[in-house]
């Protein structure tokens, strides 16, 4: 009997993430779909690692872990937004920045990616931001999310390198979804813009998976497969 696969999104209650659910369900590609978030069950919180230790412990044995979407990040909450100047930089922003962008996908990479199968394809997609990219950055600005995702993009880059060693047919990159009608990036989404929506988004992130190679890992590209700067 074949063993039985899955496919996990962290950030299934968000918009994007709650688009890539649905997608990856709909198209039976795996035996699982499985979305963690805050209030999910098990609920994953990005900031505590005891809690992404538990729900990943807990999902783990519901089938052989052959793609992971995290779909998970931060621009404003209600208390910060992105920066105009550096006059505007603070503590808390960055902080809160880091968290969010940076420190829990590393955390979810942490603990997720030893248990990937040494053997046979498995994909880990973490989304990022063009934005993030310290040689496509021409404008400044969005201190904060941009260093939280340009740290994320490293992050990323370096997990590639060491998974290569032991899973020789994994691929892990780092991917921009272009811009989405989501709260993330509604309030800045200018006019002219080609922004999409999560379901748009989702389709053309699933639909590139398959042209993803092992040569590839640890890159950064856009949604339709486009290698970007770091």
């Amino acid at each position: 009997m074949a063993e039985a696969t899955q496919a996990i999104i962290v950030g299934s209650s968000g918009g994007i993430g709650r688009a890539l659910f649905d997608g990856l369900s709909a198209s039976g590609r795996y035996d699982q779909v499985t979305g963690l978030s805050r209030t999910g069950k098990p609920p994953l919180d990005l900031t505590n690692e005891t809690s992404v230790v538990d729900a990943i412990e807990t999902i783990a044995p519901l089938g052989a872990i052959r793609l992971v979407i995290v779909a998970t990040g931060l621009l404003h909450d209600g208390t910060i937004a992105p920066e105009k100047s550096n006059r505007q930089l603070s503590v808390d922003a960055l902080a809160r920045s880091f968290a969010i962008n940076t420190i829990g996908p590393a955390l979810v990479l942490k603990h997720i990616l030893p248990l990937l199968p040494r053997s046979g394809r498995s994909l880990v997609i973490v989304l990022s931001a063009k934005v993030g990219s310290i040689g496509d950055n021409r404008l400044g600005g969005w201190h904060s999310y941009r260093a939280s995702k340009a740290a994320l993009n490293q992050i990323v880059r370096t997990c590639a390198i060491e998974l290569g060693r032991t899973h020789k047919e994994a691929v892990l990159v780092a991917m921009h979804p272009g811009t989405v009608d989501t709260p993330l990036s509604r309030p800045f989404s200018r006019a002219g813009l080609d922004v999409q929506t999560p379901e748009e988004a989702a389709s053309a992130i699933l639909g590139g998976l398959d042209k993803l190679r092992v040569a590839d890992s640890g890159g950064f590209f856009d949604r339709t497969g486009m290698r970007l700067p770091y």
